[in-house]
Order: structure tokens, then sequence, then C-alpha cells
């Protein structure tokens, strides 16, 4: 009988080697950092096994030993049983080990002392029965978050095996005093080795519940992914919309922005206009007189193209304001832009009595989109001949200043009106925040999403003429992103 308890002990070692390769985790695998309680409760009990199964031939240390190692591993299925449903803490680690220590400790104490069989097995019943017990409360624990079949039949396993294991306990303690060479050739072989299949069937059942714990995780990861991919795919379509939304708000601005200056645009096409047709009634009137000085032909055709170019400049600069191209830039001298914007802006202007000063200092060029640039500038000379156009102040001023400074070139916009009141100071740069009666808002929140869209800033202050000032600063070179 001992030669079969013994090969049964080998069997149960070479079962739980063999569970241990099983959760060797792949290389290119996460690994689970709670799996270490895992492998390292199974090799102590396998190695638990292993000595008991060779103890009658070796020194009494190795009860030790083996009593030990079993200990440990119910240690580390604690504690793996508790990583499900908490972070193990660095004072549950000592906990375990103290009580490990001390559990030993005294064993050994007692082996040494001469102590019997009987006392020693009584002995080792208590820190199982513990350990049980600590097993089936974090079992219990976790059957409060998770209601899985294969947790509920692990849950069974672990209160068989504490029954089936207490009876052995007690069967040895009354029926056999001899030692342990006694107790591996009892005959009542059937309780011992349900006992020992009771923590077998422990370790099964963990390996499923971990099996299916990772099933789920993949499902849920897999379940995840798609989810994402769809709301990727939506927010995918709803960024699409507002740039289309911002797109369509761009038209409308640079529709109200120029709209604002059709007047002066039609006053300032109308004078070259109204020139060109008086020089061509001369010239015919010239011709039927049979009057044909060649000089004085030559002088009026000059004066003709020059009234013909200033017309293509206005037609021009209006036409590339509202050119609808993909957005990009490219480099771009921003005070010959601002030349370019002069002959929609200055007409106006002039026909307000407003003095446009213009201090011009940037001689190199920048990545932009000229449009768009030419959007913001239309816009905060609007806002400024706009603010002017209804104040009483004498001597109406505009001031376009820049400049490079350190790696960005300064555009600042000021002027002498009443500037923004201080209520609006804080979200003037927000939609649909306006001081104008007839106004959607929309004009320098448009400023601020262009500039900022060139990586540049856009930012407001008193200006030393006692009015509005906008500053803009566009980086010399964009970083890409």
């Amino acid at each position: 009988m001992q030669a079969a308890n013994q090969i049964f002990f080998s069997l149960l070692a070479l079962m739980l080697v063999g569970l241990y390769v099983s959760t060797i985790t792949p290389s290119g695998y996460k690994k689970d950092k709670n799996l270490v309680y895992w492998q390292a409760s199974i090799l102590l009990r396998a190695l638990a096994f292993i000595v008991w199964t060779v103890s009658p031939y070796l020194i009494g240390f190795s009860l030790t030993i083996a009593n030990f190692c079993f200990l440990s591993s119910m240690v580390f299925l604690v504690l793996l049983f508790r990583s499900w449903h908490v972070e193990i803490t660095r004072s549950n680690l000592i906990v375990a080990t103290t009580f490990l220590l001390i559990f030993i400790f005294i064993y050994e104490v007692l082996r040494q002392s001469g102590a019997g069989f009987a006392a020693r097995t009584g002995f080792v019943s208590i820190p199982i029965l513990i350990l049980s017990i600590w097993e089936i409360n974090e079992l219990t624990r976790l059957l409060k978050k998770d209601q899985s079949f294969g947790l509920k039949v692990l849950m069974g396993i672990v209160l068989i095996s504490l029954t089936v294991t207490f009876s052995v306990a007690v069967y040895g303690l009354i029926n056999h005093t001899g030692g342990v060479s006694q107790l591996i050739q009892f005959d009542s072989t059937f309780i011992l080795w349900g006992s020992l299949s009771a923590h077998l069937l422990i370790y099964i059942a963990v390996s499923s519940y971990l099996y299916q714990r990772l099933m789920k995780s993949e499902l849920t990861a897999r379940l995840g992914l798609e989810r994402s991919s769809t709301e990727n795919t939506q927010i995918k379509a709803l960024l699409e919309e507002r740039e289309g939304l911002i797109s369509s708000l761009l038209i409308a601005n640079k529709t109200a922005a120029t709209g604002a200056l059709s007047a002066s645009i039609a006053h300032e096409l109308n004078q070259p206009v109204a020139a060109i047709s008086l020089n061509t009634e001369f010239i015919q009137r010239q011709l039927n007189e049979g009057q044909t000085d060649p000089n004085g032909l030559k002088e009026v055709i000059t004066h003709i193209q020059q009234d013909n170019q200033r017309i293509a400049k206005i037609v021009s600069t209006l036409r590339d304001i509202f050119r609808q191209e993909e957005i990009r830039t490219s480099d771009v001298h921003l005070d010959e832009l601002i030349e370019q914007t002069k002959s929609i802006i200055v007409p106006q202007a002039r026909d307000l009595k407003i003095n446009l000063k213009f201090d011009l200092n940037v001689n190199q060029s920048i990545p932009m989109n000229n449009n768009e640039i030419s959007q913001v500038l239309i816009n905060l000379l609007n806002n400024s001949i706009e603010a002017l156009s209804n104040s009483s102040q004498s001597n109406k001023e505009i001031n376009i200043h820049t400049r490079v400074f350190g790696n960005f070139v300064e555009l600042k916009v000021s002027d002498n009106g009443p500037g923004i009141p201080d209520q609006l100071k804080a979200s003037i740069f927000d939609l649909m925040k306006t001081n104008k009666k007839q106004g959607m808002g929309l004009g320098l929140w448009l400023c601020k999403h262009i500039i900022d869209r060139h990586q540049g800033r856009i930012s407001y202050q008193q200006s030393a003429l006692g009015g509005a000032e906008f500053l803009i600063q566009l980086p010399i070179e964009c970083v890409e992103t």
C-alpha cells in the first residue's frame, strides 16, 4: 500500500507540473501580473507532493519542507483569489509571509522536541483550516461581482476539499500515532486519496475559471474594438461635418465682410469705368473730326490702360477672397498681402474720413493660406471702420503695423474708437458673442479659428489710441502635425 500511495503522490505532482507548463505565456503576449501567484502555487504544491513521496527515506526535516511547500501553495492560492477582485498590497504580502514563518517555525520546534505525529498533524491542520476559510472568504467576495458558473463550481470544490481534508486530519489523529510511514500505509486509502484528489480538483477548477476569464476578456476586447471602430467612424463623420460647417461659415463671413464694403467698392470701380468711358468718347470724337494727333491719342490710351489695371486689381482681389479651394499654405509676404487688400479697404475708410496708417516692416515670406489671412485682415479692419463710423471722434484713425518678433511675424490692428466693453473682453473670441446690434458673433471666432489653424495666436487689448487693438502672431516656420 505504501508503494501505491507513493505512486499516487508522484502522479499528482506530475499532473501539477503539466498544469504549470500550460500557464507559461508565449512570447509576444501580454503577461497577467497576477499569474505569478498561480504559477508559484502550482509549483509549491507539486514540490510538497514530491517530498511527501520520498519522505520515508529522508531525514525528518524533509517533513518540515513538505509542509512549508504545502502551506505556501495555499497562501499563494489565497493571494490569487484576492487579486481577482482587489489589488494585492505590500501589507498583504507581509501578513502572508509572517503567517507562514510563524507556523513553520512552531512546527519545526515541535518536531525537534519529539512531538508525535498526532500532535504535529493536529497543529498543521490549524493553518490549513485558516487558509481554507480565507480562500472561501475571498471567493465569496468575488461572487458578489461575478456570478459565473465556473466560479460557483470552484467555490463548491473548495468547500468539499475543506470538509474532506478536515475529515482526514481527524481520522489520522484518532487512528494513527506511529508517524508518517504508518499514515502512508493506513488502510483508509479512499479517504486519503479523496482528500488529495479534492486538492487537485481545486487546481483544475482554478485553471478552468482562468480560461473562462481569458475568453471573456478577449470577447470584451473584441467587442470594445468593434465599438471603438464604430465610434471612430462616427467621430470622423462629425469632424468632417464640423469642417463643412466651418467652411460654410467662412464663406458666409467672406460675403458679409466684403458686402459691408460693397458701396465703397462700387464707387471705387465707378471712377475708372467713368474715366474709361470719357476717354473712349474723346478718341471717337477726335476720329470723327479727323484729328489724329498720335501723341495725344497715345496719352489717352495710357490713361485707359491705367484705369483698366485699377479695375482688374480690385476684381482680382475680390476673386481671390471668394475663391473656394483646398485649404493649403504657401510662402506669402504679409506686407504684400496687406497692400493687395488696400484696394477694397481704403475707399470706404476714405468715404468715412478715417485715416489709415500703414507701418509695414516685414520683408520675408511665411507659410500661410493667402485667402484665409486676407479674410482675417478684412474682418479686423471692417470692425474698426464700423466702430469708428459710429464714433464721435473728430480725428478717426486706424493703424496697421507689422514686424518680425523672435520666431513670429506680428500684425497689429489698432484704432481710436470706443473699444470693447469690459463685460465682453473675456469672451470676444467665443462663438455667437458680439456687441453689435446687427451681427451673428462669427467674425472674431472665425479669425481665431483661422489663426489657430496656422499655429498662431490672436489677442485683444486696449490700444494706446484708446480704442481696440488686436495682435496676431504667426510662426515664421510651422511645425508639422
